[in-house]
């Protein structure tokens, strides 16, 4: 399924001689788990932006930010290894919403909320293989916001 996203706030802030420029985008999810590819969102909001980090994060208590490979079996591997891990049934004791909600809940300490990539010269500094991920194990909310800051370098 494909994702939808819609540009959301931005902000800019001065520290000495450094600026943080952040937006937030919208992504629907969807009602099942998913891995869901933001590596091109990425590029084109560093784009032309010079050196510095780009830091993501999903507000969200139930999603996580993975940097892995994807298209090549990596992403279903993600969600298997986690449904492994996580079962999707009555263990947990936070138990609202699906059966199995609470492991998304668990999910964060495993696959964190954030990540951090290198920006040089407004290129991602990933490696061949990587790709920048939103991880929801939550089939009770399709909808998620991800924010997107960018620390230009001094």
């Amino acid at each position: 399924m494909p994702a939808t996203a819609t540009r959301g706030s931005v902000s800019e802030r001065a520290w000495h001689d450094q600026r943080v420029e952040s937006e937030t985008r919208s992504y629907r999810t969807g009602d099942r788990e998913t891995v869901l590819d933001l590596t091109d969102d990425c590029r084109d909001f560093v784009a032309s932006r010079g050196d510095g980090l780009l830091h993501v994060f999903v507000p969200h208590a139930t999603a996580g930010i993975a940097i892995i490979e994807t298209g090549a079996g990596s992403d279903d591997d993600l969600l298997a290894a986690l449904a492994d891990l996580l079962p999707a049934d009555d263990r947990w004791q936070h138990a609202h919403g699906s059966r199995g909600h609470g492991r998304s809940h668990v999910m964060p300490a495993l696959v964190p909320p954030y990540a951090t990539v290198p920006v040089l010269d407004g290129r991602l500094a990933l490696g061949t293989w990587q790709s920048i991920c939103l991880v929801d194990l939550n089939v009770d909310n399709h909808e998620r916001d991800v924010r997107f800051s960018f620390l230009a370098s001094a």
